[in-house]
């Protein structure tokens, strides 16, 4: 390789997202050889609606990320939002109003979250794994550990995730939409600055003015809200919710954030790299089924992609400060 390639090959490798895409690839490839039914345009849409409720919660734990904190309680705001929007309906409230409150609701678990960890210099870590275990307790305590039925006006919670055509859901639409928005907001506007700054040295940030305590709760209220947007999307598809839903999507969408090019310990990372981070794990999760493979190969096949996402990451941030 002369030094022009060289010098080429390290500009293609500091994209964020290269490690994602060679991920897909590598995953596209195996399951197009592995299954016949694969590469079809409904199991892609199949792939998408999968990806999407994941991909709108990876948004918002990207977003975080960057900045230099976690979100664990994302999977507990998932099943929160939808839940209470069901209790409140049933007590006679009309549905936009409980969608409303619902989401205030998660926004005050975000902002909780934020409080904690900063006044109290708690890592995020233990902030929002302690808020996720205490709201899967309410929600629990509330439901008596069964589900509820949503039996309000079907039209509301249509625009979140009901059917359009072929098998493509709005979520999907959301997904795509919220990914452009936040692209847009994270690499065009001096917000987006702020936040690379504040996960990348917030004393350097400090000093250029940033105020990394307000880029952090505005941060983590925004991870909630999208996370209980994305609960939304989940009712509008089944118009159930189960006290338990969503236990897990917080590992699987920092899974995704960092296949998707994301640092753990903040300062870079990329939405479009989320995007394909949440897609890739659908892909995954839809080509082990249909490749007639065991459940809890998804979460060993998870690990392998994450641990060599994690390494690529590595080989990127050194090219990067080199």
């Amino acid at each position: 390789m002369d030094s022009k390639e060289g010098m080429d090959f390290k500009k293609i490798i500091k994209f964020s997202e290269f490690g994602a895409i060679l991920g897909f690839l590598g995953v596209f490839i195996i399951f197009s050889i592995i299954s016949k039914n694969f590469l079809t345009v409904s199991n892609f849409v199949s792939i998408f609606t999968i990806s999407a409720e994941l991909g709108i919660v990876t948004i918002g734990i990207t977003f975080l990320m960057i900045a230099g904190e976690f979100d664990l309680s994302v999977s507990a705001v998932f099943a929160v939002v939808p839940m209470f929007v069901i209790i409140f309906t049933q007590m006679g409230i009309p549905v936009l109003i409980a969608f409303l409150v619902a989401m205030i609701i998660a926004g005050l678990i975000g902002y909780t979250n934020a409080i904690v960890t900063i006044r109290f210099e708690i890592p995020s870590f233990i902030t929002t794994l302690g808020m996720q275990m205490f709201w899967r307790g309410i929600l629990l305590a509330i439901t008596g550990g069964f589900p509820l039925y949503y039996k309000a006006s079907k039209k509301f919670i249509y625009i979140f995730g009901g059917p359009l055509f072929g098998g493509v859901r709005i979520s999907g639409l959301w997904f795509i939409l919220l990914a452009i928005v936040f692209s847009i907001i994270l690499t065009k506007t001096k917000y987006g600055n702020w936040v690379f700054a504040t996960g990348g040295n917030p004393r350097i940030a400090k000093a250029l003015g940033v105020d990394a305590a307000k880029v952090k709760m505005l941060n983590f209220i925004t991870a909630a809200m999208l996370a209980g947007f994305a609960g939304m999307a989940n009712l509008g598809r089944f118009k159930i919710v189960d006290p338990t839903l969503g236990v897990g999507m917080e590992l699987e969408a920092i899974a995704a954030a960092v296949i998707g090019g994301t640092f753990l310990n903040g300062g870079y990372g990329s939405i479009l790299g989320a995007f394909i981070g949440a897609f890739l794990i659908g892909m995954v999760q839809n080509g082990l089924i249909l490749a007639g493979a065991p459940p809890y190969w998804y979460r060993a096949f998870i690990g392998i992609i994450l641990v060599i996402a994690a390494i690529i990451n590595m080989k990127i941030k050194k090219a990067v400060a080199g």
